[in-house]
């Protein structure tokens, strides 16, 4: 067994870890977490796959944006811990046989796979100089363009259409007129106003006593 697959069983272990940990918690920050600890080890073992670039997506997408959204909503919510803990025993059955289900559809195709004559092989190895990103970059802007740029058209008017949906008009607001604010003057906020000094009258009255 060489050092890659050691390093693959090893990581497969604590993602698996990870992903009861994020069903089994009773607190909704602890199952955060627990799944941010199951994305970076999907990341490593992305890494050990060659495939450098999702595993790279895989952390700043879902790591650095997903789960930090999913962290701030979880506490600013008043989450019911009670009710949480009672929704899990209603749908464990249910994700029992969705589990078994998943684990018997996994087993089914490396059973198959090892049907075959020769030596199976986890992962085939690159050749040298070969470049992931590089391969996925060349076939998204070349083979691929169009249909990725009909993408990105796509996600730009969901986050638009997102936008105008969640937008209240709701009376009594204050709206900022940025080009008033840009083109005020100081004279326009400030006025210096001359007058001549004016003494105290307890403090004279204390001089002339002295």
């Amino acid at each position: 067994m060489t050092i890659t697959e050691i390093l693959f069983y090893a990581f497969s272990a604590v993602l698996t870890v990870a992903a009861l940990g994020v069903i089994t918690a009773r607190n909704p920050v602890h199952a955060a977490l627990f799944l941010v600890l199951a994305f970076v080890n999907s990341a490593v073992i992305w890494m050990l796959l060659e495939a450098e670039f999702l595993a790279i997506v895989l952390v700043l997408v879902y790591v650095g944006a997903v789960m930090v959204l999913f962290l701030f909503v979880v506490m600013m919510l008043d989450v019911d811990l009670q009710q949480v803990k009672e929704g899990f025993t209603r749908y464990a059955p249910l994700g029992i046989i969705i589990a078994v289900l998943v684990v018997v559809e996994i087993g089914s195709v490396v059973w198959v796979k090892h049907l075959g004559t020769g030596p199976h092989n986890a992962a085939a190895t690159a050749v040298e100089g070969y470049s992931n990103t590089r391969a996925l970059g060349e076939l998204l802007y070349t083979k691929y363009l169009y249909p990725f740029e009909l993408a990105a058209m796509v996600l730009l008017l969901a986050i638009v259409a997102a936008i105008v949906l969640t937008m209240r008009q709701r009376a009594g607001l204050k709206h900022q007129d940025i080009a008033a604010q840009v083109a005020v003057r100081a004279r326009d906020r400030i006025r210096i106003v001359k007058m001549d000094a004016v003494k105290d009258s307890d403090s004279s009255s204390s001089e002339k006593q002295s």
